[in-house]
């Protein structure tokens, strides 16, 4: 008997599941299919223009153009800071089969630095491999050297540049300053897309302050690269060569270089100025007193700027910031120094107009000062005293004592607000950084300074010392010549300033800023002008006169008043003797002073330091600068 059928097959079971796999599959490609065009959609129509433009920027790449830096002429044409042509050392490091070796072998010739062998490594391999690295800068000399034993130094080449040159070296370094390479610090404050390119910026002076000026705006040229980002078309090299003129999408955008600037110095003086504190310490500032114009700012000793600019070692620099003379230290401007006798015609002109003394009183001067009561002696410069003497004599002989009693008359906050409407105990306003504000001591200044109660109470001593430009009075060479300036110009203030004029570098057009007028002193009584200018006349022309030494046999007419500023206290029973002193222990001589005196041009304010009293050590080198200012101005003494 046969048994029930087997069935293989199901095929109504295979086509139902073969049908919903080709349905299932249709579905699939039909979403892909959407997927697709609609991406295609989206690149092609919806996204067109952006990606047409990142194509476009893998096939140029932009690379900057760095503007000539502005230059900076003297107030008679000369110039002072320059552009001129130098050879570069560069690396490109995909061409060199050992960087250590040719670095080695280039410090063997002296074309680098072998302290700076580290950074140069690094320097090189942190760039892309096509890319051109520079090592150093090359004299003439070292060019040459190089030059016949290029073969040897595959990778490595030399190409032109520009460095900033400072023609008068030392003489300029304080005023115009110096540029250096770019730090971190500098990028904080400038705008970085507009010193792409650019490895140096303005570190002190006149290239700080007036950086946005000189430096001018960044340009850019395309050029066509590969994928790997080397240039196959450069257009303006092309051009320079002579071949293809154009290529549909090239751009080039010229940069525009720097405005030239002006400045008020002039540098005959700058450089007798120079000359004058030569192997001395202190400075020297002159200024118009009919517009603020600073004619000279010398601190010395000093340094050369093109050293910076060409590349300073970390040797070199720590060399020069830690050599005793601080010869990167701007004396006219930072340094603070006490007065001393310098500050006797303005208070004596304080004492007029608050009405405290009368300029024919007399007061006898012993050789010392006692305030009532008590038996501490304040000194005179000269022990055996001056006798008695008027406002006019006490001048012209810097009789201490005389200033005792009018400080004691006039007290300690008239003389502050008198002192301070010369400028002093604030920053001048002049136009590059690095004032200091020096000190007016007054009784608010104490409670300020002071933490303990018992350190700001103001003693009627200090009153006394305070009249003889001692004690805790501090200015500064540029406020003493703006004190003279303003004494000169009868109570007219100028900020002082360096820029006067700004040379646009497209269309040569110059412009002269007017000057800055500041409050004025407030003192309208001619009469105790003249008394004060003629007591400073006498100082030089008279026998008695403290700086009369300086001045015999000068053509022109000098105001001015010596001072002697002490560096360490003396004890009361003990005198100054200089030969006993360390040198850089003793007094510092300082001066101020306006020429001609009947109709002034210049005023000056000289610190020596350590040099002694001010008529032996700053008037002589006084003299030596307005002879040479007057002898370049052809300046013919007046008839009497």
């Amino acid at each position: 008997m046969a048994g029930p059928s087997l069935r293989l097959k199901d095929h109504w079971q295979e086509q139902r599941l073969f049908l919903s796999r080709i349905i299932a599959a249709a579905i699939i490609v039909l979403l892909l299919s959407v997927a697709l065009v609609t991406r295609l959609v989206q690149l092609q129509i919806v996204d067109f223009q952006r990606f047409s433009e990142l194509s476009q920027g893998n096939r140029f790449r932009i690379e900057p153009l760095p503007p000539n830096r502005g230059l900076i002429y003297d107030r008679n044409g000369l110039v002072i800071a320059e552009n001129l042509p130098n050879w570069e050392l560069v690396a490109v490091g995909e061409e060199i089969d050992s960087l250590e070796t040719t670095l080695l072998a280039l410090e063997e010739l002296e074309l680098v630095d072998p302290s700076e062998h580290n950074t140069l490594r690094d320097l090189v391999r942190s760039h892309r491999g096509f890319e051109r690295v520079k090592l150093s800068n090359l004299t003439e000399e070292q060019a040459a050297t190089f030059a016949v034993r290029r073969h040897r130094f595959p990778g490595v080449d030399i190409q032109e540049a520009l460095v900033r040159h400072y023609p008068f070296f030392e003489a300029s370094a304080h005023a115009a300053g110096y540029v250096g390479s770019i730090s971190a610090a500098d990028l904080e404050r400038i705008d970085r897309s507009n010193y792409t390119g650019t490895s140096h910026i303005g570190k002190t002076g006149v290239e700080r302050a007036y950086e946005d000026t000189l430096h001018g705006k960044v340009g850019y040229r395309q050029q066509i690269v590969n994928a790997q980002g080397r240039v196959l078309f450069d257009p303006t090299r092309e051009n320079r060569a002579g071949g293809v003129s154009d290529v549909s999408g090239v751009e080039t955008k010229w940069p525009v270089p720097g405005d030239n600037v002006v400045l008020s110095l002039d540098m005959r003086l700058q450089l007798a100025a120079q000359e004058a504190m030569a192997d001395l310490r202190g400075a020297v500032v002159a200024i118009d007193p009919r517009n603020g114009d600073v004619l000279a700012l010398v601190s010395m000793p000093s340094f050369d700027p093109n050293r910076f600019a060409a590349g300073l070692s970390r040797a070199d620099f720590v060399a020069l910031n830690t050599d005793p003379d601080k010869p990167l230290y701007n004396r006219a401007l930072a340094g603070t120094y006490p007065p001393g006798s310098t500050m006797k015609p303005f208070l004596a002109l304080t004492a007029l107009q608050n009405e405290a003394l009368s300029p024919d009183s007399e007061a006898y001067c012993p050789g010392h000062f006692s305030l009532p009561g008590q038996t501490h002696r304040y000194r005179d410069w000269r022990p055996q005293g001056h006798g008695n003497v008027n406002m006019h004599e006490a001048i012209v002989q810097s009789c201490d004592v005389y200033f005792y009693h009018l400080a004691v008359a006039l007290g300690i906050d008239a003389m502050a607000a008198g002192l301070r409407q010369f400028g002093f105990g604030a920053p001048t306003g002049l136009d590059i950084s690095g004032e200091n504000a020096g000190i007016v001591p007054s009784r608010e200044w104490k409670q300020k300074q002071f933490a303990r109660r018992e350190d700001q109470v103001w003693f009627p001593g200090e009153t006394v010392i305070t009249g003889i430009g001692q004690g805790y009075a501090l200015v500064t060479p540029m406020q003493l010549a703006h004190a003279g300036a303003t004494f000169a110009a009868r109570g007219q203030r100028f900020a002082p300033r360096l820029l006067i004029g700004t040379e646009d570098a497209v269309t040569r057009e110059v412009h002269y800023p007017e000057p800055t007028s500041l409050e004025r002193v407030v003192e309208d009584d001619p009469v105790h002008w003249e008394i004060v200018h003629s007591a400073m006349v006498g100082v030089t022309a008279e026998p008695r006169g403290s700086a009369r030494a300086a001045w015999q046999g000068a053509n022109y007419s000098v105001a001015g008043k010596t001072g002697t500023a002490q560096v360490i206290a003396i004890a009361q029973g003990e005198r100054y003797r200089e030969a006993d002193i360390d040198e850089r222990l003793r007094d510092h001589g300082l001066f101020v002073a306006y020429a001609p005196a009947e109709a002034p041009r210049v005023a000056l304010g000289i610190v020596v330091e350590n040099g002694g009293g001010g008529s032996r050590a700053a008037a002589p080198v006084a003299r030596k600068i307005l002879d040479a200012y007057f002898a370049a101005e052809g300046y013919v003494a007046s008839e009497p």
